[in-house]
């Protein structure tokens, strides 16, 4: 009997139910032998005694220090938080031979799909015809419908077009919209071939009904959305802002939603929780939501899937085909948050 792949996961803060369908997890000991798989946190004295011997290691942040001098058989890090570890060394990675991976991409179907309904929730006044009707104030037909519009044939923006964008655009082609696409680290010609059409930042703010903001986070978009940017979107448009706050000036976002500017759908906010007292609780044409996209049951299951099938493919040794890695190029970029 051949004897099997050692993997090291250690899932908390995430919990090995909460992550793996039964299915999967049955799955995963077929595959591989799992070291620890509880979750609570691993000992650092546990998980240094089992890293020499191990081939992959799924954790939700890298919280060992410097240790990977002792993984001779190690080939991947899997990230289980959605965002690339901010204190792995990752030219010893590189150097090492050992992939690092996030399980971001999991997250994408949930994501999209509750983008797509703050999208909705938004544009028919969903969430406010809902609150005026328990409050006995609600207008009737024509008249709950003043301010609403059809998402069917709208000009549609994307801030970015990673996993989340691309789970996002199959689920928008029933209503026929025309997608734009603002991403200055993919090649217009890609984007062409994703058939989306690549304009700059202002062009899509100036043009779109709807704006999606699906960037991950970097060291180069901060407030990226400013106040003067924001300044340019119509009137009645809706942003949907379901990646990280981190892209946009919240403050510059939240008077203008106050000053009745436009619309707006937020599940991500600068410090969550969210003060009670924050002025953008009192936005009336905000649906808000308490980061609850990707959080899901399905969606942290379609997560624990790729993670399995790609160590399905290490333990065979065999490159990873369903989760991010870390590329060189672009990997000291990012941010966590």
């Amino acid at each position: 009997m051949t004897q099997k792949s050692i993997v090291v996961v250690d899932p908390h803060f995430r919990r090995m139910e909460e992550i793996f369908s039964p299915g999967d997890l049955a799955r995963l000991h077929d595959t591989v032998q799992v070291v620890w798989g509880k979750d609570v946190a691993m000992p650092l004295e546990e998980f240094s005694a089992a890293l020499p011997e191990a081939i992959a290691v799924v954790t939700a942040g890298w919280r060992y220090g410097d240790i990977l001098h002792h993984a001779s058989k190690l080939r991947a890090i899997i990230d289980l938080a959605g965002a690339f570890p901010r204190t792995l060394n990752y030219q010893q990675c590189y150097d090492r031979r050992i992939r690092v991976l996030t399980a971001a991409p999991g997250f994408a179907r949930g994501v999209a799909e509750m983008a797509l309904g703050l999208a909705l929730s938004a544009g028919r006044e969903i969430a406010a015809g809902d609150r005026a009707m328990r409050e006995g104030t609600e207008g009737w037909e024509h008249a709950g419908n003043i301010e609403t519009f059809s998402l069917y044939g709208k000009r549609v923006g994307f801030i970015g077009y990673g996993s989340l964008a691309r789970c996002l655009r199959p689920l928008l082609a029933p209503f026929g919209c025309h997608i734009s696409v603002y991403d200055p680290w993919l090649g217009a010609g890609y984007l062409r071939s994703q058939a989306v059409q690549p304009v700059d930042l202002e062009s899509l703010l100036d043009h779109s009904r709807v704006i999606f903001v699906l960037a991950s986070p970097t060291a180069e978009n901060a407030a990226l959305l400013s106040r003067p940017l924001l300044e340019r979107i119509q009137p009645g448009a809706v942003l949907v802002l379901i990646s990280r706050a981190h892209v946009v000036d919240f403050e510059a976002l939240t008077e203008l939603l106050l000053a009745g500017r436009f619309k707006a759908a937020i599940d991500v906010f600068p410090q969550e929780p969210l003060e009670i007292d924050h002025p953008i609780r009192q936005a009336s044409n905000a649906v808000l939501s308490a980061h609850r996209a990707g959080s899901v049951r399905e969606a942290l299951w379609d997560l624990g899937e790729m993670v399995v099938d790609d160590l399905e493919a290490i333990a065979r040794g065999l490159p990873p085909q369903r989760l991010q890695a870390a590329q060189p190029e672009i990997i000291a970029r990012y941010t966590s948050r």
